[in-house]
């Protein structure tokens, strides 16, 4: 069975993922006088840099999400479905998905990053991983449901486990995931749970390798340990796990600790689909690809954003898995579809590096940027407003800015609530 779209002379460009890359392509081609198609399990995008705002209530999922149909409501050729893909079939140049068949002229791949357990099983089955909304409504359920059950335990090491909180991986997500949880220890948990001795949850930030934030400079890293260790964190670093089964954590050094809780935020790997040869992988499951976003081996197949492995000269195991790349690999690769039309050549990938940040808490934050790097209150402003104007959608806009000044004056937020999805039997 073959997806129901219209039948028409243009050539059909279709796009998986509404992840920055697949989202900021076809916004840009929208108009072109290509029929666009864009694939995505969720019929909506997702804001990933505040998704840790969402697990610590600071912030409602509906503020960090948009409807793809609503961003594309007067584009008359472009096409949402929402599916999953369960094959690309490049000789017949097809996708399957569980809608039907799929037929593309072009295929572009932006399916992004899922969380990489690097094998372990036990990681995958116990760890709460981050690379969703619903994750992170998990991780709030969780985090909340183990306060409760604290309340009613009377087994001094079960309370424990379930105040304390361990986050695996010192990059970006960990750091503001930490930052995040202690500044709630600190100002909420005490109003909402007077019967818990708050001290007594202890954070713990595990990092494999010496330093924190480890694709920033070396100012950045000192500032965040700093900030983290002033709020409390128990920051541990050189420190690797090698296995979880959902009420201890285990170290390399023989050493445990027992949480109830263990946030992955340790690694990511390409979202994969069968159909491609295992020659166009590199490792982490990134699709190789020239500078013109060219999956090897083919002409018509593109990838872009964290799933693409383009070597450059200054990135010769290829970019940095983040927004800007895949924003920017995006634009390049519309121009170059614009350019195809024209029957001019396309034009070479090169990527400019704006710069990197990171916040952990009120008031702190890390900015490097390529001629400038500060830490701080200002650097703390920087990254709102930078993040405030990435949002989507006006609306989304002004309840995350609303939320933010309201929390930042009150040192509250009423969004606390463990919302279990009911199931059907």
């Amino acid at each position: 069975m073959r997806i129901n779209l219209p039948e028409t002379d243009q050539k059909r460009i279709v796009i998986i993922g509404g992840g920055f890359g697949g989202l900021k392509l076809a916004r840009s081609l929208r108009n072109s006088g290509y029929m666009i198609v864009l694939v995505d399990k969720n019929n909506y995008h997702q804001f990933q840099p505040l998704f840790y705002q969402v697990a610590t209530a600071g912030l409602e999922p509906s503020s960090i999400v948009y409807p793809l149909r609503k961003m594309f409501q007067k584009s008359r050729h472009v096409y949402i479905r929402v599916t999953e893909v369960t094959e690309i079939d490049p000789a017949k140049n097809r996708v399957h998905t569980k809608m039907g068949i799929l037929n593309y002229d072009h295929l572009v791949l932006a399916t992004g990053a899922d969380t990489n357990f690097f094998g372990n099983q036990d990681f995958a089955k116990n760890v709460i991983p981050m690379k969703s909304v619903s994750e992170a409504l998990y991780l709030r359920n969780a985090l909340f449901s183990d306060y409760e059950n604290a309340l009613t335990s009377s087994d001094p090491e079960e309370k424990q486990a379930y105040l304390d909180i361990v986050i695996v991986g010192g990059g970006p997500t960990g750091v503001e995931v930490a930052g995040a949880l202690a500044e709630m220890r600190k100002n909420i948990l005490p109003k909402d749970y007077p019967e818990l001795d708050c001290s007594e949850i202890d954070i713990h930030l595990v990092q494999g390798g010496p330093t924190l934030l480890a694709g920033m400079s070396d100012e950045a890293s000192a500032a965040a340990l700093k900030y983290l260790t002033g709020l409390g964190v128990q920051v541990e670093l050189n420190a690797r796990v090698t296995g979880y089964d959902g009420e201890h954590l285990l170290m390399k050094d023989g050493t445990q600790l027992a949480a109830k809780k263990v946030i992955w935020a340790a690694g990511i790997k390409g979202n994969t689909l069968p159909g491609l040869p295992e020659a166009a992988y590199a490792p982490g499951n990134r699709l190789k690809v020239n500078r013109f976003h060219q999956v090897e081996g083919f002409e018509n197949i593109y990838a872009i954003g964290d799933l693409a492995r383009m070597p450059e000269e200054k990135y010769p195991d290829g970019h940095p898995q983040v927004a800007q790349v895949a924003i920017q690999q995006a634009d390049n690769l519309a121009r170059n579809f614009i350019l195809q039309k024209k029957g001019k050549p396309p034009q070479a990938f090169s990527y400019k590096d704006l710069g990197s940040m990171a916040t952990i808490g009120r008031n702190r934050a890390v900015v490097d940027l390529p001629y400038w790097k500060f830490q701080g209150a200002f650097a703390w402003v920087v990254w709102l407003f930078v993040h405030l104007l990435q949002l989507i959608g006006f609306k989304n806009k002004v309840f995350v800015f609303l939320n933010w000044v309201w929390n930042y004056f009150t040192y509250d937020q009423s969004l606390r609530l463990i919302i279990k999805p009911r199931v059907k039997r």
